[in-house]
């Protein structure tokens, strides 16, 4: 069973048993919470959580302890900021070989509270354990919207434009190029959206606040597959034209990444959104390339129009389980 076929089971089942309390379940970036306060606060809960796993999402022959942390949060970050919230808390679950030196640990630990405390977030809580062979890391990120306000993948209608914040494909360009040559050392200052992305708080937040955006993700999984679940979850189609796609720099001047990484390469950790037709979206925001990629349709397939001639685009980013 692939990972989109095993949510999709787990969600039926899930589903079953309504509760008032959650406003937005399973399917989106964030569950959206409505808890009883007794103070009258207008706002919604977010939660999020994410693995980091040795050997899936990270090698320790590749990723400094500190780059492991700063990877394992902001992937929980990314995703409030693709609801258009702000985050308050993250609780860590740790599982640890025995044989893993004191000063790997050390050196994780003061990274992901360095990260934390520039993203003004605290630490609360988790949990330890030790595994019987690799790093296991889990991150539960709680955050907050104004109540009703939570960006959702939901709300995409025919005729919207479609939207992507900086460039995409330079963190698979980067694990492309380290594993064809595994013993060579690269120096994550050159590479950092793969060593030390960026989660676009701030831009998911001015977002929100223009009332700018219909639907929203981020680019967590590749833009395919993201695209995707925008798709799916608002029962529309898309079109995008290959030639607008902002493709990552690679080092060496003036080379871009392969269009295929900026279709289907994840862990860019940038946000891709639908806008109404009429609204005018600024280039730039808050520093960040905005560009337009495509437009949303009425049917419910993604085509890539590539010089004029247009065929299916299928989702072909990270998926777990899948074959092959």
């Amino acid at each position: 069973m692939t990972e989109k076929a095993l949510i999709a089971q787990i969600r039926r089942v899930a589903g079953r048993r309504k509760n008032p309390s959650i406003r937005i379940g399973i399917g989106d970036d964030c569950a959206v919470l409505r808890l009883a306060v007794g103070n009258g606060e207008q706002t919604d809960t977010l939660v999020t959580t994410d693995f980091s796993l040795e050997g899936i999402h990270f090698r320790r022959e590749w990723h400094s302890p500190e780059s492991v942390a700063h990877r394992c949060l902001t992937r929980g970050l990314s995703d409030i900021a693709a609801m258009g919230g702000a985050p308050v808390a993250a609780f860590l679950s740790l599982a640890l070989p025995p044989n893993l030196p004191q000063g790997w640990v050390d050196r994780f630990g003061r990274s992901l509270i360095k990260v934390a405390e520039k993203n003004r977030l605290t630490l609360a809580g988790g949990d330890t354990a030790q595994s019987p062979a690799g790093i296991l890391a889990d991150i539960v990120l709680v955050g907050t919207v104004p109540r009703g306000k939570a960006i959702l993948r939901s709300g995409a209608q025919s005729g919207d434009l479609i939207y992507v914040s900086g460039e995409l494909g330079g963190s698979a360009a980067t694990l492309l190029a380290m594993e064809k040559h595994p013993k060579r050392k690269l120096k994550p200052q050159k590479y950092p959206r793969h060593f030390y992305p960026q989660a676009r708080i701030e831009l998911g937040r001015i977002l929100r606040e223009k009332e700018f955006v219909s639907a929203m993700i981020d680019t967590s999984d590749g833009l395919s597959t993201d695209l995707a679940h925008i798709c799916e979850e608002s029962g529309v189609g898309a079109e995008l034209q290959s030639e607008a796609i902002p493709r990552a720099k690679l080092s060496e001047p003036g080379q871009e990444v392969d269009i295929d990484l900026a279709l289907h390469g994840g862990e860019d950790y940038e946000l891709l959104f639908t806008v109404r037709p009429g609204k005018q979206i600024p280039h730039r925001i808050k520093g960040v390339p905005i560009t337009q990629i495509g437009r949303i349709t009425r049917g419910r397939k993604v085509f890539l129009n590539r010089g004029g001639k247009c065929h299916e685009l299928l989702p072909q980013g990270w998926e777990h389980f899948r074959k092959g």
